[in-house]
């Protein structure tokens, strides 16, 4: 799988993403920090690579139809920060690695993961 994080995870998920067999990389690799949305999934739509996100606003449907992308995964902790932010996508990631994520919307919350 190819996924791309967005700018809002922590860059050690690279490593586990990489350690997994997977081709990884990041907005910030191509001076896209900052892009607007549309700008990224336009990106990895070209891609054809998965998104990471912590964004809400990548969830909108109607804006970025998931059918049109490899897949988004929105990661939803109970709270923020950097360390708590790292420890919850870790937990989830294999569920969500596990997953055909083609043309789907996945949110993560503490409850699980919903497809779309």
């Amino acid at each position: 799988m190819k996924v791309k994080l967005d700018e809002n995870l922590p860059t050690e998920l690279l490593d586990d993403l990489r350690a997994a067999g997977h081709g990884a990389d990041a907005v910030h690799d191509e001076a896209l920090t900052g892009a607007p949305d549309s700008t990224i999934l336009d990106r990895v739509r070209h891609d054809r690579r998965v998104l990471f996100t912590l964004d809400k606003g990548i969830a909108n449907v109607r804006a970025y139809p998931p059918e049109r992308h490899a897949g988004i995964v929105l990661f939803r902790p109970g709270s923020m920060g950097r360390g708590t932010t790292l420890a919850f996508v870790r937990h989830y990631l294999p569920a969500v690695l596990e997953r055909e994520l083609s043309g789907r919307l996945v949110v993560v919350t503490d409850r699980g993961l919903r497809l779309r």
